[in-house]
């Protein structure tokens, strides 16, 4: 079994969608209006719209009411990306932090309030654990 991805639903998919493509730099597929995806060596970031979860299950996942997932990023310079985002996020929840299991990490909310991190490994026994 292969993890490929985790989908946000909201109510606005063309807003989190450009907040994801700014935020990470990278650009999303389009399926249709109701979903896209950011494409990742390591996984797939999915937006959809609420319209999408009637074919699943009607109800079955509620926009903007996730306090429990964080989406999590590998990346090469916390620091330099906090720059680059002061100014367009909105919510940090922290600055970047070095982390005791030795991972840097910036820890902010998107538009719909979902938890996003973004981290580099910056402890000899952290970039080893991430090569495994």
């Amino acid at each position: 079994m292969d993890f490929v991805s985790i989908r946000i639903i909201t109510d606005d998919v063309a807003r989190l969608v450009g907040f994801y493509e700014r935020a990470t730099g990278v650009s999303a597929d389009w399926s249709t209006e109701d979903f896209a995806e950011l494409r990742t060596a390591g996984a797939t970031l999915a937006i959809a719209s609420t319209r999408t979860v009637a074919l699943f299950a009607p109800g079955s996942a509620r926009p903007a009411d996730n306090n429990t997932v964080i989406i999590e990023f590998l990346v090469d310079d916390v620091d330099g990306i906090h720059r680059n985002l002061a100014g367009f996020v909105d919510d940090f929840v922290n600055e970047p932090t070095t982390m005791p299991w030795g991972n840097r990490a910036l820890l902010f909310r998107d538009p719909d309030g979902n938890l996003v991190n973004f981290f580099t490994p910056v402890t000899a026994a952290a970039v080893e654990r991430l090569a495994r």
